[in-house]
């Protein structure tokens, strides 16, 4: 493929080279958004109809839509609160959680793994973390899912007013939330945001609010894709399997090759905020930027036989969790959560295999599977 091309169904110029995708994430002539730097009109695009305001509202103020020195400051303030040591404070939480999701699979036969562990591990996962009441747990997951449908090209008309009425419901929960924690801290992460203070600045409680959403929405959609993605990689590859049961010690690099072959985010998409040049195509002021992490991961000028799943692999400088400043926040966590799950499972159910063809959801940039059917 054409190291960069204009694709006029998703009016994206398309960016497929490593170093290329790598080179323009850290680029600051390309953004996220293009808000601090100009109108919608300016850039030569309409405004958002009405009815998405409550879900730009939240995503707005996440940093993973920000550019500095707006960026700068959230995540310098939501770092000191989502700190290593927070992170591996949940190896115990994980873990249990992880055990009692495969105590409810073990000896049942058949079931689809998609239901059963990779979508409810990640959402009790950030509850736990966050500190959502129990009661309250069975919000979250729909809620992300209904933000999300924004995430895909050409949302309609039905995917604007659900994501809509989410981001609502979901902001409104949290706010109430945030403020409790703030007169009465529970020693949870959205009690740490709530109180962390950095050279006399805090997080607004929109910023807060957009950071506990932005966490939940990239852990539980990417979470879930790679373990889906990951298990039918390693069903597909059967001698990596066995070699995978009889090694667990090769869990963490073969999670690192797992998101690199089957990426879960094929593409992330870049503002163009002034007229440039890639690869002799010149690319004008508003234009987006389609960066095809999918492609990107599997560039032979990088990866030594790319379409090859090699669960050692090293080095392994795949781009699933991005690049520069928009660098996955929550990568660690990730990394902690897929290594516990992999490696409980395989040791626990090590017969499992597919009981059938998986079902792929119609994604175009979020690549991953509607269900897998399992048996033990």
């Amino acid at each position: 493929m054409a190291p960069t091309v204009y694709d006029s169904n998703t009016d994206h110029w398309l960016v497929t080279r490593y170093d290329d995708v790598n080179s323009l994430l850290r680029d600051r002539r390309f953004g996220r958004t293009y808000l601090h730097v100009a109108t919608h009109e300016e850039m030569g695009h309409q405004r958002p109809p009405a009815q998405l305001d409550p879900f730009w509202h939240l995503i707005n103020h996440g940093i993973l839509d920000m550019e500095p020195p707006d960026h700068t400051r959230v995540r310098r303030l939501v770092a000191k609160a989502f700190t290593p040591r927070m992170v591996e404070s949940m190896r115990e939480p994980v873990q249990r959680l992880t055990d009692a999701l495969v105590d409810d699979v073990d000896g049942v036969g058949e079931f689809d793994l998609l239901r059963a562990i990779a979508e409810p591990l990640p959402v009790a996962v950030i509850a736990e973390l966050l500190g959502v009441p129990r009661a309250d747990r069975h919000l979250l997951r729909p809620w992300s899912a209904d933000i999300c449908r924004m995430y895909e090209l050409h949302p309609t008309d039905d995917d604007m007013r659900i994501a809509s009425r989410a981001s609502t419901e979901f902001s409104d929960y949290l706010r109430a939330l945030s403020r409790e924690r703030r007169a009465a801290p529970a020693g949870d992460l959205i009690s740490e945001m709530a109180l962390v203070v950095d050279e006399g600045e805090r997080l607004t409680e929109d910023e807060l609010i957009g950071t506990c959403v932005l966490l939940l929405n990239a852990g539980h959609e990417a979470t879930v894709n790679v373990t889906g993605n990951g298990w039918w990689a390693l069903f597909r590859n059967p001698e990596a399997l066995a070699r995978l049961r009889a090694t667990p010690s090769l869990v963490p690099t073969a999670i690192e090759e797992l998101m690199r072959w089957d990426t879960p985010l094929q593409l992330f998409e870049r503002w163009v905020l002034e007229d440039t040049e890639v690869h002799g195509a010149h690319i004008p002021r508003g234009a987006e930027l389609g960066l095809v992490f999918g492609s990107a991961n599997r560039d032979p000028a990088v990866f030594d036989a790319p379409d090859e799943l090699r669960l050692d692999r090293q080095p392994n400088p795949h781009l699933t969790f991005g690049a520069g400043i928009h660098f996955c926040l929550g990568a660690p966590l990730a990394r902690l959560e897929l290594e516990t799950s992999f490696a409980t499972v395989l040791r626990r159910l090590p017969t499992l295999e597919p009981a059938d063809e998986p079902r792929w959801k119609p994604g175009y940039i979020i690549r991953g599977l509607g269900s897998l059917r399992v048996r033990c």
